[in-house]
């Protein structure tokens, strides 16, 4: 069963986008629940995503993209 990475939307209030700076896992890697897989900036504040579940990850999203909050970014299955 597949779960989606999600730009979080209850981190900051002020910005509606981010920038995914940086994915710290590749496409069809295989992580565990709570690793460290993004990176992902607003105006002010740098925030880490972690794994959602452990699985093969799928990136919907490159790095440098705007996105907005509660995007579907990835998914790991």
């Amino acid at each position: 069963m597949a779960t989606d990475i999600v730009i979080p939307s209850d981190l900051w209030e002020e910005d509606d986008e981010t920038v995914i700076t940086a994915w710290l896992v590749n496409d069809g890697s295989t992580v565990e629940e709570g690793a460290l897989i993004a990176e992902i900036m607003t105006a002010k504040v740098q925030y880490e995503i972690q794994a959602p579940a452990s699985g093969t990850v799928h990136i919907k999203e490159d790095a440098d993209a705007v996105v907005a909050k509660g995007t579907v970014i990835g998914v790991v299955e």
